[in-house]
């Protein structure tokens, strides 16, 4: 578990279930990120993400806002997919529930996920990937110290070749 001034991050637990598929099921929040999300996609990611804790002791991890305990967000590390360039490579990402957007949540659970990250890994670098077309996404990784990694770029394989969130804009930040 990861506290910050605002957030607690942990791992999803049963009752975060509805809240998190609530966030992937809505359109606005998944505009620049994949197709809005199944209660069955939904639960299949939580999965992939506790998978990924089990083999690679990284995963997203279930972001509350502390006042109130509200499930807020989805943050945290996973292992660069495999049919990319960055396969190999440590990523973070965060994704929030858009009534809590731009009140400095998804910097401050992204950078404690990056600390946690240099902390608990070797990784000599943390890169971060999303459509070219996101600029809020692209705006919070720079103000987390990352860098616009162009070599890395890619169309990415999971949209078709017309979607317009194919382009995908790799940053990276170098350990401290």
């Amino acid at each position: 578990m990861i506290e910050t001034a605002r957030l607690i991050l942990r791992p999803p637990q049963p009752g975060d279930t509805a809240a998190l598929h609530a966030m992937w099921s809505e359109p606005r929040v998944m505009a620049d990120l994949a197709p809005v999300k199944s209660p069955a996609e939904s639960a299949a990611t939580i999965a992939r993400h506790e998978a990924y804790r089990a083999t690679h002791g990284v995963g997203f991890w279930t972001t509350l806002r502390k006042e109130d305990g509200a499930v807020i967000g989805f943050c945290g590390l996973k292992p660069g997919a495999e049919d990319t360039p960055i396969a190999g490579e440590l990523e973070v990402g965060w994704m929030l529930a858009a009534d809590h957007w731009r009140h400095g949540f998804g910097h401050e659970a992204a950078a404690a996920s990056v600390a946690w990250g240099w902390a608990n890994h070797d990784a000599p670098r943390i890169v971060a990937i999303t459509a070219a077309q996101n600029a809020a996404s692209r705006a919070l990784m720079v103000r987390l110290g990352m860098v616009h990694t162009a070599a890395l770029d890619f169309e990415h394989p999971k949209f078709a070749a017309d979607d317009p969130r194919r382009a995908t804009v790799t940053y990276a930040v170098e350990r401290p």
